[in-house]
């Protein structure tokens, strides 16, 4: 019985002096830890600038068509054979040159013929005029007698303007192109004869997203270049549709360009740059300063020490930077590098770099 209360008080003195001991080790850690100080906390190390007011040259960089000043398909108004061509392919022609003639052989006959009754009935309207005066007939056969005169000669001006028709002249100045006829050919409304164009000037037109259509003008000025070559020209606003076109919500312009060396071929592509304004208190950043997600763009500053996320708007760019039109404020701390370490709210140590 006596050994039994012993390992018994053994074992509970063994308990309590484990127990002490653990009290004495954690007293001693923690008096240690409060030696050294608070446990630092982790700091990331980023790259950044402060935003400062920049210049920024604001233009659009669009694709658009050049089109011929005037430009025309020519076909016949009557059907017949081509009587004769008065032109050259390629040649320049005037206004007014006569073109093509088609045989009016037929037309003519029946003008003699019109005007043979034309003459006819103005006789017959004559004497009823005299005849009437006498009171020799009645009012109402003067009448029919004066229809039958103006209605032949109604019939000769009919004739007369068929005639007119078989002849086609040049409604413009401009160069012909190659002709898909030949002297007897039998031509009818829907024969392509040639094309005629005028393109001492060209017409560049293109389109703009709508959130643009208020800053562009009339007689702005833009250049552009072609895929020919590096050459640059310039051209004038001259038309703007008045509304935004719904389905794709941009704004079609045209501008005109003078073209009298005829290097600008119609038909074929624009690159145009088109100025929009000069900003004095532009905020540009890097590009890849910024992060997309689903519903734009963003990018995060630091404030406090913190870092900070914020939802961006932008505008165009440069070979570099890129114009933020909201979100940001001139004097924000931008982080430009190290974004992917950065969580929101996190600790940063920002080495600032010249804007």
């Amino acid at each position: 019985m006596k050994l039994k209360n012993i390992i018994v008080l053994a074992l509970i003195a063994g308990l309590i002096a484990l127990i002490t001991y653990r009290i004495i080790a954690n007293k001693n850690k923690n008096e240690s830890t409060n030696a050294k100080g608070p446990v630092a906390k982790a700091i990331t190390n980023v790259n950044g600038l402060v935003l400062t007011p920049k210049k920024f040259a604001n233009e659009l960089t669009l694709s658009g068509s050049i089109d011929a000043n005037e430009q025309i398909e020519l076909r016949s108004e009557v059907s017949g054979v081509v009587q004769g061509i008065f032109f050259k392919e390629g040649a320049f022609v005037n206004k007014g040159q006569q073109l093509i003639k088609v045989n009016d052989i037929e037309l003519r006959a029946q003008l003699s013929q019109a005007k043979t009754g034309q003459s006819l009935a103005a006789e017959n309207e004559r004497r009823a005029k005299l005849l009437l005066e006498k009171e020799a007939i009645s009012q109402e056969e003067y009448e029919i007698a004066a229809a039958e005169f103006m209605s032949t000669k109604a019939q000769t001006q009919l004739i007369q303007a068929q005639i007119a028709r078989t002849s086609i002249v040049a409604p413009f100045s401009g160069r012909i192109g190659l002709r898909s006829i030949s002297p007897g050919t039998y031509v009818t409304p829907t024969t392509l004869i040639a094309k005629l164009v005028n393109n001492t000037q060209v017409k560049i037109t293109f389109s703009i997203p709508e959130k643009y259509a208020s800053l562009i003008k009339n007689n702005t000025n833009l250049s552009f270049t072609t895929a020919a070559g590096k050459e640059s020209y310039t051209a004038k606003i001259y038309a703007i549709e008045p509304a935004v076109e719904e389905t794709t919500r941009t704004l079609q312009i045209r501008a005109i360009a003078d073209n009298k060396e005829g290097k600008l071929i119609p038909g074929t592509f624009a690159n145009i740059a088109l100025p929009l304004e000069n900003l004095d208190d532009a905020i540009l950043i890097p590009t890849e300063a910024i992060i997309p997600i689903q519903n734009g763009k963003k990018v995060f500053i630091v404030e406090n020490g913190k870092a900070k996320e914020v939802i961006i708007e932008t505008g165009n760019r440069n070979e570099k930077e890129i114009l933020v039109t909201a979100g940001l404020k001139i004097g924000d701390t931008l982080i430009t590098s190290g974004i992917m370490a950065v969580k929101v709210g996190s600790d940063v140590k920002v080495n600032l770099s010249k804007n």
